[in-house]
């Protein structure tokens, strides 16, 4: 599989303004500063494509990337777990996500992305367990792999399989800015694509 062309469709606030676009959704999952936006622009090979941010908690709204004109849909979603918000935006962002996963038909599967060198939070527990509930496909993307060496990016990822109940094979390592993981991502697309057909 490869990603020709993307291009950003809209952002959406809230449910009512979402619309069926008629094609499979890959949703982008994670707390704030994950990376969620460096690996969207890694994946797409367009810097700047989705907007990266020193300030976590920037992306407040569903945004919406068709690919290869039409073959499936990007679908970035709001980080979760940033302390510096008003709670009332942050039941916004879980409300927003929330009615996202459960009602979204065309979603075929969510890459959950987390930090490799830090132990999942209990809110990247609570996104599994969310996931496991309503029995939405996912995969698990430890990013950030080349701030580690490969012996301690191996060892943490065990952990991190270990946190979170999941085999060592759901597990995914990227990193966007040394050009790691790519073609495996883009390997697990094709399949999802391949299956949804």
């Amino acid at each position: 599989m490869e990603i020709k062309q993307c291009k950003f469709i809209t952002s959406v606030a809230n449910s009512k303004q979402r619309v069926d676009y008629n094609m499979p959704e890959i949703a982008i999952a994670g707390k704030s500063n994950v990376g969620k936006s460096s690996f969207i622009n890694y994946l797409v090979n367009i810097k700047g494509m989705a907007k990266t941010s020193s300030t976590p908690g920037k992306t407040k709204l569903l945004n919406y990337f068709e690919i290869n004109k039409g073959e499936f849909m990007l679908v970035d979603l709001p980080g979760y777990g940033y302390a510096k918000v008003s709670g009332g935006v942050m039941d916004d962002w879980d409300k927003l996500i929330g009615e996202y996963l459960q009602s979204g038909k065309r979603l075929i599967n969510v890459f959950l992305l987390v930090d490799i060198r830090h132990e999942p939070t209990a809110l990247d527990k609570q996104m599994v367990a969310y996931l496991h509930h309503y029995q939405i496909p996912f995969n698990v993307i430890a990013t950030k792999c080349d701030k580690l060496s490969r012996q301690a990016s191996m060892k943490q990822k065990q952990v991190i399989a270990r946190e979170l109940c999941l085999g060592v094979d759901n597990i995914m390592m990227v990193s966007s800015s040394a050009k790691i993981g790519k073609e495996e991502v883009l390997a697990k697309i094709e399949h999802l694509l391949n299956t949804y057909k």
